[in-house]
């Protein structure tokens, strides 16, 4: 009694500190949101009544859409998390086969090929992808993949949602349709996934047979290392640059009123001692051509001196 008690309580503690995690997070919010409506859409397979086919397959499209919500507002609202990113793809999984086996009671025993290609691809990428990360190696999501994942969310979904009146059936018989189409593409993507990871086997059985290679490939990874991070930091020195210019700009806009007015106060003190200088040379000029007058004048009223005579 008292395991039960300490395992039920510390799984309590933890369900409660990822939910007080996701309140301060929109993208985490949407994320758990889609494992929580995981047992009432798989309800359906024991409740048949259309009000609760109905409410599983709604809540399975508005699930289908937090998948593109939450990535949406995380890189939007700059919330990316630990938890986000550790919680995405298991809801995502979480979800899609949950709703798969829902489906599968619904649909011709001819369907159950697709179901099955879907299924077993998702555990083949899920290896794949951890095996990949053991070497450090990612596996990005390829445009077809998307494309697959659309008609597999939408084939679902009208599956789920065949039980309404009057559409129900046509609906149901197109969603047939797309989960064929869903589980060709699934069959694609898995096999490309599973060609890149016996590409980068075969590289690397070939890198320890010639040490020289190996040598090469590492020297080239640490060459692209370097050189992104060196790329990064000549981005934010740069950007730190032209914050500091904008602030010294926004800082030194006063000054030039400043200088304009220190400018004028000196050119008009310039002018006022050449004024000055002028002035001064003007009353030079004229009173030494006055003393020269006066020494004219005093010359001419001068009696002459008598002129010497021989003997």
């Amino acid at each position: 009694m008292k395991f039960m008690q300490y395992y039920l309580g510390k799984w309590i503690f933890n369900f409660v500190f990822l939910i007080g995690v996701a309140v301060l997070n929109l993208p985490n919010v949407l994320t758990i949101s889609r494992i929580v409506v995981i047992p009432v859409i798989f309800l359906s397979i024991y409740i048949h009544s259309v009000l609760w086919s109905i409410l599983a397959g709604a809540l399975f499209v508005t699930a289908s859409i937090t998948d593109y919500l939450d990535g949406y507002f995380a890189r939007s609202r700059n919330q990316n998390s630990v938890l986000g990113r550790l919680l995405d793809p298991i809801a995502d999984k979480l979800l899609v086969v949950s709703a798969i086996v829902v489906a599968n009671q619904l649909v011709t025993p001819l369907t159950y090929i697709p179901v099955i290609i879907i299924m077993c691809r998702e555990v083949l990428v899920s290896g794949l992808r951890e095996f990949l990360a053991e070497f450090h190696v990612g596996m990005p999501v390829t445009r077809l993949a998307k494309w697959k994942t659309g008609f597999q969310m939408t084939a679902i979904a009208m599956i789920l949602l065949q039980n309404l009146p009057l559409i129900g059936n046509p609906v149901g018989v197109l969603g047939e349709w797309l989960l064929w189409v869903a589980g060709i593409l699934t069959f694609i993507t898995g096999y490309q996934y599973f060609e890149k990871c016996l590409d980068y086997i075969y590289t690397v059985e070939n890198n320890k047979k010639n040490p020289v290679k190996q040598v090469e490939q590492e020297v080239k990874k640490i060459a692209v290392k370097v050189k992104n991070s060196v790329e990064k930091a000549v981005v934010k020195k740069a950007a730190a640059k032209r914050g500091r210019k904008a602030k010294t700009a926004d800082a030194e806009t006063p000054a030039p009123k400043k200088t304009a007015a220190k400018a004028a106060v000196k050119t008009s003190r310039r002018r006022k001692k050449a004024a000055a200088k002028t002035g001064v040379k003007e009353i030079k000029s004229a009173t030494t051509q006055t003393t020269a007058e006066a020494s004219l004048a005093a010359a001419a009223d001068r009696p002459a001196a008598p002129e010497k005579t021989e003997n």
